[in-house]
């Protein structure tokens, strides 16, 4: 079965200024950090969207996210991105072409979202969206 959560462990590393650096052991390029831990944790999510964009554009293989560690946080990216990753992943793992994959697709999709669904249900798979509660700070 074919099944990606795009939500990464960030390990968060106080900093002796007092700011609070954020990393992705499965994206060492994914690197980012905050006045504080609540600032780091906002710009967490946005530093792993551009992560996965740039493994997007550059053709790289997108890791699957690792087993979170005592202390990580789970940081999930921008929606969009998560359901961008998981085409551009299901395009490498069946070989086929973004060419190909239009296609298949009808090309009067409403809106962003539907044309993303549309995209994954062309490859054999569904969406999956799922909100959490936050633990208290």
């Amino acid at each position: 079965m074919f099944e990606h959560l795009y939500a990464y462990p960030a390990r968060l590393v106080p900093q002796a200024d007092g700011s609070v650096l954020v990393r992705f052991p499965d994206l060492p390029e994914a690197v980012t950090d905050g006045a504080d831990q609540r600032e780091a944790m906002a710009q967490a999510s946005d530093c792993l969207s551009e992560a996965l964009a740039g493994r997007i554009n550059r053709g790289e293989d997108i890791p699957p996210p690792g087993r979170p560690r005592r202390g990580s946080h789970l940081v999930a990216p921008d929606p969009t991105m998560a359901l961008k990753a998981a085409i551009y992943a299901a395009l490498r793992s069946r070989r086929l072409t973004v060419a190909e994959l239009a296609r298949r697709l009808d090309p009067r999709s409403p809106s962003k979202l539907t044309s993303l669904e549309a995209a994954l249900g062309v490859l054999g798979y569904a969406i999956a969206i799922a909100v959490d509660e936050k633990p208290a700070a």
